[in-house]
């Protein structure tokens, strides 16, 4: 069994965590016993604090803090976008052009629900590699908005390979082939900000997960430099 996650920075105030695909940060209110942060706190046994959040089956970094004052802060960087996250992700087709921006209007689904206004959502996205099939792409969210890429990309016609949310299984077909990954390719590979008590920005990246890295020597697109 894939351990759940890997601690890659930690210190007295907070720590840095790269999750697996298929875990949740926080449980929904179905009440599921086993999240992220359940098994983080039997490992460290003391509670800890999610700074934001990462869709279940999206892999990567994720910042939790150890006190509700440096959640606080850290919430804080986050609201005034100083936060910086990258993201890679493999789409449907090809990208026509090798980089830009998604600028709009969105709502995620459960918002609609709840009768919420869109927020303006921006992307900074670079193409990294194409295949005839579907195309690896870094991503830079200058916005947070809830499911911000998932949304972007789907209403570009390029949803993100295994979403399941934003788009239909008739969306997935190029030159009449199914382009077909077991989850949402979706991975944050690159988070930085500045420390809460320490007050120096601190940076952390990590490589693609094993699944995705397969995907690429499948395409013989591997490997990736981000």
């Amino acid at each position: 069994m894939k351990k759940p996650f890997e601690i890659v920075f930690q210190d007295t105030h907070l720590l840095v965590v790269n999750k697996i695909a298929k875990l949740l940060i926080q449980p929904t209110p179905k009440g599921e016993k086993i999240t992220l942060t359940t098994l983080l706190q039997e490992k460290l046994g003391k509670r800890i604090f999610p700074c934001h959040r990462l869709d279940r089956e999206t892999t990567g970094l994720i910042i939790y803090a150890k006190n509700k004052s440096v959640q606080k802060v850290i919430a804080e960087e986050f609201r005034r976008r100083k936060v910086e996250k990258r993201y890679i992700a493999f789409v449907r087709g090809k990208l026509s052009k090798r980089g830009g921006f998604l600028k709009g209007y969105i709502l995620d689904k459960e918002g609609k629900i709840f009768g919420e206004k869109p927020k303006e959502a921006i992307t900074i996205y670079k193409v990294m590699k194409r295949s005839d099939y579907f195309t690896v792409v870094k991503l830079k969210p200058i916005t947070g908005r809830t499911n911000q890429l998932r949304i972007q990309l789907a209403h570009i016609g390029h949803p993100i390979l295994g979403e399941d949310k934003y788009a239909f299984r008739r969306d997935f077909y190029v030159l009449g082939r199914k382009v077909n990954f077991n989850r949402l390719a979706l991975h944050a590979f690159f988070i930085s900000f500045v420390h809460p008590v320490m007050r120096r920005r601190i940076s952390f990246k990590i490589n693609l997960p094993q699944d995705m890295e397969e995907f690429l020597k499948k395409y013989s697109l591997y490997p990736l430099k981000v």
